[in-house]
Order: structure tokens, then C-alpha cells, then sequence
């Protein structure tokens, strides 16, 4: 009799270490896979916002790229009209100078 009143003192003991709340019905092991699965969801929340932060700089970047390039390519063209004219107004004077 005293190892069987043993055996279940000790396994009344166990049960309530394992202090499982009747609310939820989750033991420490359940309570503890909910916590970390709850904060790998909040990162994962959290790195999916900063990729969307980060896809539209990149556009914003490939945008402000693109209008850079095409006002880069007006001036080079007016430049090079220009260096033309300047070319033109020399090779006249070389003319007149020639006669």
C-alpha cells in the first residue's frame, strides 16, 4: 500500500508541476510552441514590410535613373549643337582669312 500511495503522490506531484490551466487547456510545452510561433509570424510580418519598403525605393531610385539618363542625354545633345555651331563659326573664319 505505501508504494502504491507513492506512485500516485507522485504522479499528483508531476501533474501539478505541469501547472496546465484548465482555461486553455495547454500544457508549458503547447504554451511555449505558441509564443515562439506567434513571434516568428510578427518578424515575419516585420521583414515583408521592410521588402515592400525596399521594392519601392528601388523603383523610386530606378524612376529618378531614368529621368537622370534622359536629361543627361538633352545636354549632351545641346552641347554638342553647340561645340557644331562653334565649329561651323571657325571653319568661316579660317575661310575668310584664307582669301
Amino acid at each position: 500500500m505505501n508504494r502504491i500511495s507513492a506512485i500516485a503522490l507522485l504522479s499528483a506531484a508531476l501533474l501539478a508541476g505541469c501547472n496546465q490551466s484548465p482555461a486553455d487547456g495547454m500544457g508549458p510545452a503547447q504554451k511555449a510552441g505558441k509564443v515562439v510561433d506567434e513571434a516568428g509570424a510578427k518578424v515575419q510580418t516585420a521583414v515583408q514590410d521592410q521588402v515592400v519598403k525596399a521594392d519601392a525605393a528601388a523603383e523610386r531610385a530606378r524612376e529618378k535613373a531614368k529621368a537622370a539618363a534622359a536629361e543627361a542625354r538633352a545636354n549632351l545633345d545641346r552641347a554638342t549643337a553647340k561645340v557644331g555651331e562653334k565649329v561651323e563659326q571657325a571653319g568661316e573664319k579660317m575661310q575668310e582669312a584664307a582669301r
